[in-house]
């Protein structure tokens, strides 16, 4: 049986895990009622999160299909999947076109050398331009520098959430028969004899928990054959080394693990047995096989600190409050996600790296789900010296807003030193390409949906790092900041709200140093949230209206972590997210700033 190795890229929410979905659905692999975006963080946001097997088969041949997130932040998922496959699905959305995460994901490919197949998806949406997108679409494999060959790619267009592919627009078709024979026409095979007859070579590109075989690899196998029993060495580049011997295998079927006892070159497996194996490492029969090239994954961009919660409230909700029950769980997060570094280093706090606001809190929701207790600073941008100058991570962020709201936006942008790179307008929408240090750009993505109403789409991508910006005038937050300890009552906040926005209800406990919402005049506040009303023998006149309170805003771990400032921590546990002072009392807080202005 020959074998397919490949993957699905696009921007976040044009249809990959539709379309894999449907592919799973329309070769009798899966019901209807499955879907690749198992994890229930996946199902809840409605974004991949994690890479993900399956397998199909159609005509006699076996297609391994790797379904990856579309979001900036977990591109550390789609780097190291892309070295396991042979060519990409490229799927564009007809009426949005290229939009910046299709530019990160298709340069990615393109580098590698892999020649993808277009898909025009969402034909059917009322204002689609099939042929305009297919032109974006050349446009921007000429800007990335694509070969020759890697410029003459197949299109299809599709309708993933229908099931429906077809070579022309013209075309009548009610399946997806005709993007399955493009796959087979012009994906190589990988299952070639010659291959099968060399000496076992495979790597890793991702890890898997199971909670009987422990950590097991998922790699692509290049030569060879790997079988149950077989004794094997995994090697890094540098030339260290490990042998185990492997005690189970599997393929993927569908969304099932389908145990085996050999699997041969151009398959994608699981095996256990190499308890300390990590992603990029060969696996190899003979102990002086060379390894194959690490897979190279862009640089954390943002770090924050993660610390054991010591506020008032610390161990009421979770199950697991202590450092190294922290610690544990971090250096177990290390080893599936590779987009993640962390310094153990200091006793006090755990200095962890990420991808960007949404990677770390994807994390900390993780945690908390878990029962974990903890609380973190305010995330950092991540600086370099390079030739003796200062670097800083750069993003290139995208805004598709109305025309007369472009005022606004650009104003805004501009004072955060952001960078026009490319307008365009059309039928009243203006869609603008910034760059923008990414120092700058934290904490937009809120004040951005209040700028637009709502009617604006943000999306950023990483794009490298590049001297320094130069200083950047900060945005203060002002904090509510409760001066006791208490009950909250309906009445103080009834007398507070005029003051800024709130983060609480009434009747949640409060204790001191704990911020309940947010200033309208931008500098902190202290309040007493708990204040009952003063009750008296006399009565006087409207003392008996009813008391209406506005709606509060609730704080997502995303929201929290854009808004906090650096004299505050957000405590994070399995049933509140709170945003509190690192110093407590009121006193303790003015000694800290007369020190720091020493």
């Amino acid at each position: 049986m020959e074998i397919r190795n490949i993957a699905i890229i696009a921007h976040v929410d044009h249809g990959k895990t539709t379309l894999t979905d449907a592919l799973m659905r329309q070769t009798g692999v899966s019901s209807g009622d499955v879907t690749m975006d198992s994890n229930a963080l996946e199902k809840e946001r409605g974004i991949t999160i994690y890479s993900k097997n399956t397998s199909i088969f159609y005509k006699n041949t076996k297609i391994n299909i790797v379904d990856t997130p579309g979001h900036a932040d977990f591109s550390s998922e789609v780097e190291r999947v892309l070295r396991s496959i042979d060519c990409v699905l490229l799927l564009v959305d007809a009426q949005e076109g290229p939009m910046p995460q299709t530019k990160f994901v298709l340069k990615k490919s393109l580098e590698l050398g892999l020649k993808p197949i277009v898909v025009i998806n969402k034909i059917d949406k009322p204002a689609a331009d099939p042929q305009a997108t297919e032109e974006a679409v050349y446009e921007l494999f000429l800007d990335l520098g694509a070969s020759d060959e890697q410029l003459d790619f197949s299109t299809i267009y599709a309708i993933s959430k229908q099931g429906i592919a077809k070579k022309n627009l013209s075309d009548y078709s009610d399946n997806l028969n005709p993007l399955l024979d493009v796959i087979l026409e012009k994906v190589p095979t990988t299952s070639s004899e010659e291959k099968q007859g060399q000496p076992l070579s495979a790597q890793v590109f991702n890890l898997a928990y199971d909670n009987f075989l422990g950590r097991c690899a998922i790699c692509r196998i290049y030569s060879g054959k790997i079988r149950t029993g077989q004794s094997v060495f995994a090697k890094t580049e540098t030339g260290e080394k490990i042998q185990g011997r492997v005690t189970k295998l599997f393929t993927f079927q569908g969304l099932a693990r389908q145990e085996i006892n050999e699997a041969l070159a151009g398959d994608i497996v699981m095996l256990s047995g190499l308890p300390k194996i990590f992603i990029g490492e060969t696996i190899v029969a003979e102990e002086n096989q060379p390894a194959l090239p690490a897979i190279s994954i862009d640089e954390p961009t943002i770090a924050l600190n993660f610390l054991v919660n010591d506020s008032p409230f610390s161990g009421r909700e979770g199950k697991f409050v202590t450092g190294g029950q922290l610690k544990e769980r971090l250096e177990k997060e290390l080893e599936i996600n590779v987009g993640l570094k962390i310094d153990f280093s200091d006793n006090k706090f755990y200095k962890v790296q990420g991808r960007g606001e949404l990677h770390i809190a994807i994390l900390l929701e993780n945690l908390r789900r878990e029962g974990y207790e903890l609380q973190v600073s305010q995330p950092k941008v991540i600086f370099k010296e390079k030739d003796g100058k200062k670097w800083e991570p750069f993003e290139e962020i995208t805004v598709e807003i109305p025309e007369s709201m472009m005022g606004v936006i650009v104003e805004k942008m501009s004072k955060r030193k952001g960078r026009i790179i490319d307008m365009r307008t059309q039928n009243g929408q203006a869609r603008i390409v910034f760059e923008i240090p990414t120092r700058g750009f934290l904490g937009y993505r809120n004040e951005f949906v209040v700028d637009t109403k709502g009617e604006g789409i943000l999306c950023s991508h990483f794009v490298g790092f590049k001297p320094f910006a130069g200083s950047i005038q900060g945005v203060q937050t002002g904090a509510m900041i409760s001066m006791v300890s208490g009950k909250i009552s309906a009445y103080a906040l009834w007398n507070l709200q005029e003051r800024g926005t709130l983060y609480v209800d009434p009747a949640m406990d409060v204790y001191e140093g704990m911020i309940i919402g947010s200033t309208a005049r931008g500098d902190d506040m202290t309040v007493n949230p708990t204040k009952g009303k003063h009750l008296t023998n006399i009565r006087a006149a409207g003392s008996d209206d009813a008391i209406k309170l506005v709606p509060p805003v609730h704080l997502t771990l995303e929201r929290a972590l854009s808004i906090m400032n650096d004299d505050e921590y957000l405590e994070v546990t399995p049933q509140s997210i709170r945003l509190r002072k690192i110093f407590l009392s009121e006193n303790d807080r003015i000694k800290a700033k007369r020190k720091k202005e020493m």
